[in-house]
């Protein structure tokens, strides 16, 4: 874990960090609170209509996703009993107001995630150089696959896991008082569920998996 850097670099101030993540993966690609945004999101369009009036089978652009899972209301409802007592922990608080970073930097999934769609944001710690922000999101079939492509031209890797594909991508880089921060991002999509993570010298083993039990089971 690094050396703790000076409070100008708070996590308050962590769009700017972590803007050298996504520079990072462009240029080792050569081709990221809820950061640009997503430019695949477009909602494949529903069927006309036939002359008798009678509605489409297939779903408008404007209808909702149906959630494979129940959409929690509060944070502490993501995590097992046993990873929320280790994030109490770790790195408390939960929902500190002061921590106002994204949960990605990726332009494209910024954009997603800024659209409307269903979805709750959790933080954890206190705006400094250490913590995470996530947020767990319903999407449809045709955002989840340009997300894919998306993190897959971005540079991160990405694996089958959970039933589902998870995608990470992970910088070392350097302050201006020369302490190494690590900043890093994750996605998971299975279904109409994505759940998506930065964070700044913080990355709790099991974190994304523990989600993924506790709200698929």
């Amino acid at each position: 874990m690094a050396r703790a850097v000076s409070g100008a670099h708070a996590l308050r101030g962590a769009g700017a960090i972590a803007a050298v993540l996504v520079i990072a993966a462009l240029m080792t690609s050569c081709k990221p609170e809820p950061a640009p945004g997503p430019t695949t999101s477009d909602p494949t369009p529903s069927a006309t209509p036939s002359a008798t009036s009678e509605p489409s089978a297939s779903p408008t652009p404007s209808e909702t996703p149906v959630a494979e899972f129940e959409l929690p209301t509060q944070c502490e409802d993501l995590y097992s009993d046993d990873m929320l007592a280790s994030l109490n922990a770790a790195n408390p608080p939960l929902n500190d107001p002061g921590v106002t970073m994204h949960s990605t930097q990726t332009a494209a999934a910024l954009e997603v995630l800024n659209s409307g769609i269903p979805t709750i944001r959790c933080s954890w710690g206190q705006p400094s150089e250490f913590g995470l922000a996530t947020n767990v999101s319903v999407i449809d079939a045709a955002q989840s696959a340009d997300l894919l492509a998306t993190l897959r031209e971005a540079g991160f890797a990405c694996e089958d896991a959970w039933e589902g594909v998870n995608c990470t991508i992970e910088q070392k880089t350097v302050d201006q008082d020369d302490n190494e921060v690590t900043l890093g991002e994750s996605h998971f999509l299975r279904g109409t569920g994505w759940v998506s993570t930065a964070w700044i010298n913080f990355a709790p083993e099991g974190y994304t998996e523990d989600i993924v039990t506790t709200l698929w089971g």
